[in-house]
């Protein structure tokens, strides 16, 4: 496959796991720590998303997402291409230090 018909996904994560108990929140805490670990970058505090170099990468973690699913609670993938991902628009009121509002564009400081 040549460079230029290598097709860059987006995989994001969606989750709701409980934290009412300290076994949840350990869970949680864990599904957290594997999906940065993995690559993820965190969006919102149960949105994760990372890059993917076309579909075959697209499948592979979302496969690793499944083995490291929490006793309880939903987790949900969606995939979009690299277009998609770059519409989206950022809505801020005060941004948090840690975001910064481009042109077009969110960026991660």
């Amino acid at each position: 496959m040549k460079a230029e018909d290598v097709r860059f996904m987006w995989l994001m994560v969606f989750f709701d796991l409980p934290v009412k108990s300290k076994e949840q929140r350990r869970g949680a805490t864990r599904f957290r720590n594997f999906l940065r670990d993995d690559g993820f970058i965190m969006l919102q505090y149960s949105v994760y998303a990372r890059i993917c170099r076309g579909q075959d990468a697209v499948e592979k973690h979302t496969k690793r997402v499944r083995l490291q699913l929490p006793k309880e609670g939903s987790v949900r993938t969606l995939q979009i291409t690299d277009k998609q991902y770059g519409r989206m628009e950022l809505m801020l009121g005060l941004a948090p230090k840690t975001e910064r509002v481009g042109a077009s564009q969110m960026v991660l400081l």
